[in-house]
C-alpha cells in the first residue's frame, strides 16, 4: 500500500510540475542570482495587462514577457526596486500593480466601500423607523382600541 501511495504521489507531483513552473523563459533569466531573485520578487507584484489578475511571471502573454524583460533591464542598469516599480507604473499606469497604492486619488476608491456601507445602513435604519411610525399613525383611535382588544384576548 505504501509503495502504491508513493507512486500516486509521484504521478500527481509530475503532473502539477508544469503548473508551478511559471512562464519565465530560460533566455530571460539573469546570470546574477541576486538580481534574478529581485526580478522575481518585483514580477510577483506586477499584473499582466493581457491576463488581468495574473502576475507577469505566470503569464505567457507577449506583453508579460516584455514587462519581465523591462524589469530585468532596469535592474541590470542599477535601478533600485522602487525605481523599477516607479518606471513601470509611469509607463503603464497604476493598474499594473497587483496591490494598488493607498495614497493620492486611490483614497477615494479605498474609502468608497466603507462610506457606502455606512450610508446604506443609515438609509435602511431611517426607512424602517419611518415605516413603523407611519403604521402607528395610520390607525384611528377606534381602530387602535379594536386592535388592542384583539391583541389582549
Amino acid at each position: 500500500m505504501t509503495r502504491l501511495m508513493k507512486s500516486v504521489f509521484l504521478i500527481v507531483m509530475l503532473a502539477l510540475a508544469p503548473v508551478t513552473a511559471g512562464a519565465v523563459q530560460p533566455d530571460e533569466i539573469l546570470d546574477d542570482p541576486v538580481l534574478e531573485e529581485r526580478a522575481r520578487d518585483l514580477s510577483k507584484g506586477l499584473r499582466c495587462l493581457v491576463c488581468r489578475n495574473e502576475n507577469i511571471d505566470d503569464s505567457n502573454a507577449e506583453l508579460a514577457r516584455d514587462l519581465r524583460l523591462l524589469v530585468r533591464e532596469r535592474l541590470v542598469a542599477g535601478d533600485t526596486d522602487d525605481e523599477v516599480i516607479e518606471f513601470v507604473t509611469d509607463r503603464y499606469g497604476e493598474y499594473v500593480l497587483l496591490n494598488p497604492r493607498t495614497g493620492g486619488s486611490n483614497w477615494v476608491l479605498w474609502g468608497a466601500g466603507p462610506v457606502m456601507l455606512i450610508l446604506a445602513l443609515l438609509i435602511g435604519f431611517t426607512y424602517l423607523r419611518r415605516r413603523s411610525q407611519a403604521t402607528e399613525d395610520a390607525l384611528s383611535d377606534d381602530e387602535r382600541s379594536k386592535l388592542d382588544e384583539i391583541l389582549n384576548r
